[in-house]
């Protein structure tokens, strides 16, 4: 496996003096941007693909679409904490116990977290190929309206479907709100808990949008606190491992590891499925683009290297739990792995602490969620598509002229209706399912995309060029995590019952079609019953930022 070292030193090569220059400039100095034949060598400069017209995604050209907001304020040290804070939450401290009741030994868990590491980095890879050939804001929206430009505007709906109706960020704020009632002694009940939660996501709203700075200090400071705590778990494994607790037999999980693993692919499908959520996140960067100094250049930086140090403290983490408690211990012991390490290490009093810490970290993974997802929403708001009350407000950054308010709000609403509408013994797992489905057909989308750029466009400007087994392995892998939840699970129900196990999966397909029927209303049968057509015009808002706006003009 490549080194962290090797990484980064692969992807430092290529980057500008200015962003000016990492994007359109025609000649490039000696700090220009490199293309790549590879993901490891490097080859002569040239400007990105965002100056080729022809290529160019949506409506808004790259000068337009990155006007407005704050400017270029996120260096590399504010990026890799945007993937570190996206990624680890709270999986890390509760998903290897579920991992292990899965696959039934220490040795299998721990090479799917592996194949979880080398699965995101594949992912990385390609979302870094197409983030620095189109290096604006907006993740996978740029890169379908790159690709998939006919029928007009198609790809942008169908994008814009699942990220405003599925992108919220209930399950952290529940998380949080369930570990503080446990701080303070007082029963977690139903809606003391959904009050807390809508306090939590209203209260990073309101940071995000009106006090931006704050927001981006606060973020990375609990980004930060989240790997001080991972760390501490691995110091304190170590000195487990050594033989100075009262652990007896710290190694006693590392003999025989493989012994009793599961022989059914249907565990290990589900144990995969968890550990690739809990690393997810790696593309949080990609939303943000707008906002990065020389993008190119940080992309190919923070994400390897924000991604690798996930992968490190996810690895060590697990050892750590291993050899804190007994394979039977943690098995038996619910969800919650860390909550048996700080016992078994340091006693009963020591777990208050660490439902202190798993609520913290629950916070700022909301706060990144947020901060990246108003981002997206803004963007979706710029190309023009119908929106309740115009798209020109949600894509303001009302009223400070820095943040997207306006974005940010429309990430609150899905928020609070899961927060407060379903009962959370069985809809709240469906949404939580849901959530995830229709984004792994989005990824299956974006990896064929990359395959027919290369084939159409074979000259395009890359600066980063991901190697095909890399691409073809994600590519796979998406096509299985979009099959695979149609297969009947082992226990025959899944973890939705009573609702049949591949109800989230028609959901969510059934999300994706309405964003086509959306498409087609606007697009197809209003202009036709009417008698009109939709041009395109630009307008520059107040703030700086440009918007398309779509005007009907009626036909003769």
């Amino acid at each position: 496996m490549v080194g962290i070292r090797d990484v980064l030193q692969r992807f430092r090569s290529g980057h500008s003096t200015s962003d000016n220059a990492s994007i359109s400039s025609s000649k490039l100095g000696k700090n220009g941007v490199h293309d790549s034949e590879s993901f490891a060598t490097p080859v002569p400069e040239v400007q990105t693909a965002a100056a080729n017209a022809t290529l160019n995604p949506g409506e808004l050209s790259f000068d337009e679409d990155t006007a407005g907001g704050m400017g270029r304020h996120l260096g590399v040290f504010s990026c890799t904490l945007l993937i570190v804070g996206r990624i680890i939450g709270t999986g890390i401290f509760s998903t290897p116990s579920s991992i292990l009741t899965s696959v039934e030994s220490v040795g299998a868990s721990l090479m799917l977290w592996v194949l979880g590491f080398v699965l995101s980095f594949c992912g990385l890879f390609v979302w870094l190929e197409y983030g620095t050939m189109f290096p604006r804001s907006g993740g996978e929206k740029v890169y379908l309206e790159a690709v998939y430009k006919k029928p007009k505007a198609l790809a942008t709906v169908f994008f814009a479907t699942q990220a405003i109706l599925l992108g919220f960020s209930a399950s952290g704020c529940i998380v949080f709100a369930q570990n503080i009632l446990v701080v303070a002694g007082h029963e977690a009940d139903r809606w003391t808990t959904r009050g807390i939660a809508l306090a939590v996501i209203f209260f990073v709203t309101a940071v995000h949008g009106f006090t931006p700075r704050m927001g981006l200090y606060l973020m990375n400071s609990l980004s930060i606190f989240k790997v001080f705590i991972l760390v501490f778990i691995i110091v304190t494994g170590w000195v487990v491992l050594g033989g100075h607790t009262s652990i007896k037999d710290p190694h006693a999980n590392f003999r025989n590891a493989f012994a009793g693993s599961s022989h059914s692919s249907s565990d290990y499908a589900t144990a995969t499925f968890k550990v690739l959520n809990a690393y997810s996140g790696w593309s949080n960067i990609n939303y943000v683009l707008n906002e990065v100094k020389n993008p190119v250049r940080t992309l190919k930086i923070a994400g390897p290297l924000g991604l690798g140090i996930c992968a490190v403290l996810y690895m060590l983490a697990n050892i750590a739990y291993f050899a804190a408690g007994t394979k039977e211990e943690i098995m038996k012991g619910g969800v919650t792995v860390a909550s048996l390490f700080f016992k078994n290490v340091f006693g009963s009093e020591a777990q208050r602490a660490l439902t202190v810490f798993v609520a913290l970290s629950a916070l700022g993974n909301v706060m990144t969620i947020t901060f990246a997802q108003a981002r997206v929403n803004q963007e979706l708001a710029k190309e023009g598509i119908p929106l309740p009350f115009g798209n020109k407000f949600w894509a303001s950054n009302w009223p400070t002229g820095k943040s997207p308010l306006p974005g940010l709000i429309v990430h609150l609403i899905p928020s609070i209706i899961v927060i407060i509408a379903p009962p959370p013994s069985v809809a709240y797992p469906f949404i939580l399912d849901l959530e995830g489905y229709p984004s792994q057909i989005i990824n299956l989308l974006i990896v064929l995309g990359l395959f027919w750029l290369r084939y159409r466009k074979p000259n395009a400007v890359r600066p980063f060029k991901v190697w095909w087994p890399v691409a073809g392995f994600f590519l796979v892998a998406a096509v299985f995590l979009i099959v695979d939840p149609f297969v009947r699970p082992t226990n025959g129900v899944g973890d939705t019952p009573p609702l049949p196990y591949y109800l989230y999966c028609l959901v969510g397909i059934g999300v994706l079609l309405a964003g086509i029927a959306y498409w087609a209303v606007w697009r197809i049968v209003l202009p036709r019953v009417f008698g009109y057509e939709l041009v395109p015009t630009k307008e520059t808002l107040g703030d700086g930022t440009v918007v398309t706006v779509f005007q009907s003009k009626k036909l003769r």
